[in-house]
């Protein structure tokens, strides 16, 4: 097996730190790439062990103390577009984009243009930018790897099997962490509640959307776009145990399931490997032990925030930047205390509602819808208080 040239986007974050840990433990992976938003400190220590030929970082105000901690033929970039620019004089094989919310989108169309392998650990660029990344993916016969677990199982699962042989493709949920709590008291539930994930070691924004079912949401938008599908051919359960990690239910009756512990590091190195699989050290699935798999349809207090992310495919157009930005905005409102944990399903529902925006899509507009919901949200906190929590019948699937 040849090296591969790797550029990793968001090297500083969950998704990048244990991506260098399967890129460090695997000789036919070298890193020639690493991209971070703001943390100068880790950016530098990470340089500094992998050597690569560029380093990004997007906060132009930490350039300065990042210059003088970097190997001395490292080249540093730094400012709103240098991701994009990384990427582009990298040339990798491969561009991992574990960077957090649409700041991936440029960069994973810059990779696409170079002709790199998108390893997309983002759930967001194709919420929001889908209708502009699948096409000019497949234009240039760049593949596309799914990082996410739920998503790289079903790529797993269609190996060997045409599009047409499918029924439906179904997303599996752990329930986040108040899956066992009773709905008032997951609705006022604090930050460090919605972090205390029971199964899954996360960053901040994914674990609180995992709490409130938004992460099903986006992942169904997600599952869209990779695979092709409408939104009636994807599903969603709950399995708390987090091993089986989705499954395809084939036209002959079938189901194909991909299962593992709950360890991102596996759709990580698959993602890195493929076609092919990496010798890894890793103790195996023990089924004997794990004792039993349980499943259920999505709580009655979840169905909402799934019925989102089908509402986003019909919708189509800029309904994914609308949903995402108001998500972003209302999680972030969360974490700050501005809002309940059982206020962003409600407030994100009521923006995607009223969303003005038409249907022809450019990078522009999309980065416009998405501020637009942004912006949404900090009005609607600024004039109220308490949001309850009745659903919007017209999102009723």
């Amino acid at each position: 097996m040849k090296h591969k040239r790797v550029a990793l986007l968001g090297s500083t974050g969950s998704i990048g730190k244990q991506a260098l840990d399967v890129i460090s433990a695997n000789p036919h992976l070298r890193v020639c790439a690493l991209a971070a938003g703001g943390n100068a400190a880790l950016l530098a220590e990470q340089a500094r062990r992998f050597e690569p030929e560029y380093v990004a970082i997007a906060d132009e105000s930490r350039q300065a103390e990042l210059r003088d901690e970097l190997p001395k033929q490292t080249r540093l970039l730094a400012g709103h577009n240098a991701m994009t620019e990384l990427v582009r004089l990298a040339r990798a094989d491969v561009v991992l984009s574990g960077v957090v919310g649409s700041a991936g989108l440029e960069p994973t169309l810059a990779a696409i243009e170079c002709g790199s392998t998108l390893a997309i650990a983002n759930k967001e660029t194709l919420v929001v930018g889908g209708a502009i990344v699948m096409p000019a993916a497949r234009k240039a016969g760049v593949a596309i790897m799914p990082v996410d677990s739920e998503h790289s199982a079903i790529f797993q699962c269609l190996q060997g099997h045409r599009r047409e042989e499918v029924a439906r493709v179904v997303i599996t949920a752990s329930g986040g962490a108040l899956r066992d709590w009773t709905e008032d008291n997951a609705s006022n539930a604090c930050v460090e509640d919605a972090l205390n994930h029971p199964t899954w070691a996360m960053g901040r924004k994914i674990t609180i959307d995992s709490a409130t079912m938004m992460n099903k949401a986006l992942e169904i938008i997600e599952a869209h776009w990779l695979f092709d599908l409408p939104a009636e051919r994807i599903g969603v359960v709950q399995h708390p145990q987090s091993i089986v990690h989705s499954y395809v239910e084939f036209h002959d009756g079938s189901v194909i399931a991909q299962m593992g512990m709950p360890d991102m590091t596996t759709p990580i190195a698959y993602a890195l490997s493929w076609p092919q699989r990496f010798n890894r050290s890793i103790a195996p699935l023990d089924l004997a032990t794990v004792g039993s798999l349980t499943f259920q349809r999505p709580q009655a207090r979840f169905q909402r925030a799934v019925n989102l992310g089908f509402e986003v495919i019909r919708r189509g157009a800029h309904a994914g930047a609308v949903l995402n930005g108001a998500n972003d905005e209302a999680v972030q409102a969360f974490i700050n205390g501005s809002i309940r944990l059982g206020g962003i399903v409600e407030l994100v529902e009521d923006i995607l509602c009223k969303s003005p925006w038409g249907e022809s899509v450019t990078l522009e507009s999309l980065a416009a819808a998405e501020e637009w919901a942004k912006e949404q949200v900090r009005q609607t906190l600024g004039e109220s208080s308490g949001l309850s929590a009745k659903p919007n019948p017209e999102l009723r699937i």
